[in-house]
């Protein structure tokens, strides 16, 4: 998820924790210890991109960090409000919890995470909800900055908690079931069209969770398309997109190529654009694709000598945006 919803979240469980003990202060030691597993980002200052983004969410998302850093919080944090009486236990159990709930959350999106590392490379991602929605933030925002402002002997100060907390939980939910529902659907439609795939997923268009981006293929190409939970017409129409693999021929042994691979989880494609190579990671969805359905994939790297890819993740969420697009957003979510 985004920093700001980790900090809210955060402050919410200070506040359960120690909100009576420690006031204010347990609305920072909880935004802090839920935004530490994110501290990975200081290693773009050094690292080229496509390293920085296998390095991004990996260690510093996995159990054993979980395990080494909640100690050291606790640690620094019970010395810290000496005399108190808030036990090393309790202490242990509120950071553990903090940061677990960061790498858990984390996972529900498509970037995916590393619980596993290093033992394991394996990214964890259930596509289950947007990196950034609006409809899971706004509820601990408000809670948050109600604590802020309400005297710690306030006894609303627990209803605010619980309800940025809680509508939260409950919105991860309600995003788990649309996925469900969505997989089921785009499943028999798979079937109804005839398409062989060996892999597929779905995942939440930007902002929301009622529209979903679909892609389902194989190592020679991969078709996508749009769903709406509000669709009448169950069929997806699917563009398909060619995976073009030899176009990397001339430049597949090269590490910078073999991290865009391994990162991509193997749905990708490449292009080729005037006389530069790009490499498209398809999970992170299209450029407005639900207004143009051969839009270009927002992920896009371009294979080139001292190609500009610092904001690759993200800049092609950047583009187009405009009041029309969402306009368009919308009239796509209410169905067709």
């Amino acid at each position: 998820m985004d920093s700001i919803t980790h900090i809210a979240l955060g402050a919410c469980m200070g506040e359960a924790f120690a909100g009576k003990q420690l006031g204010r202060k347990a609305l920072l030691w909880g935004a802090l210890a839920q935004s530490i597993p994110d501290i990975d980002v200081i290693s773009s200052l050094w690292e080229n991109t496509s390293t920085n983004l296998l390095t991004h969410r990996s260690f510093t998302h996995s159990l054993l960090f979980c395990f080494i850093i909640t100690p050291l919080f606790a640690h620094f944090a019970e010395l810290w409000h000496r005399p108190h009486n808030i036990s090393f236990t309790r202490w242990v159990l509120f950071f553990g919890g903090v940061v677990f709930i960061h790498i858990f959350i984390d996972a529900f999106n498509n970037y995916g995470v590393g619980w596993f590392e290093p033992f394991s490379r394996t990214r964890i991602s259930f596509n289950s909800i947007y990196v950034a929605d609006p409809f899971f933030t706004i509820w601990p925002i408000i809670a948050c900055i109600a604590l802020m402002y309400l005297n710690r002997k306030n006894k609303r100060r627990k209803r605010w908690w619980i309800m940025g907390l809680g509508l939260s939980g409950v919105y991860l939910m309600y995003c788990i079931f649309n996925k469900t529902v969505i997989d089921n659907e785009v499943k028999e439609t798979l079937h109804k069209q005839q398409i062989a795939y060996t892999r597929y997923f779905t995942t939440p268009a930007p902002l929301q969770n009622w529209l979903w981006f679909v892609v389902a293929g194989n190592d020679k190409g991969y078709h996508v398309g749009f769903h709406s939970l509000f669709d009448q017409n169950k069929d997806i129409k699917f563009e398909y997109f060619p995976r073009n693999d030899s176009l990397l021929n001339s430049v597949k042994g090269e590490e910078e190529v073999q991290q865009l691979i391994r990162f991509s989880q193997q749905y990708y494609t490449v292009e080729k654009w005037n006389d530069t190579l790009v490499f498209n990671d398809l999970r992170f969805g299209q450029v407005i694709g639900w207004q143009n359905p051969r839009g270009k994939f927002a992920f896009h790297y371009y294979l080139k000598d001292n190609a500009d890819n610092t904001l690759v993740v993200n800049r092609g969420r950047f583009e187009g945006g405009s009041w029309h697009t969402l306009g368009t957003l919308i009239e796509r979510i209410k169905g067709k």
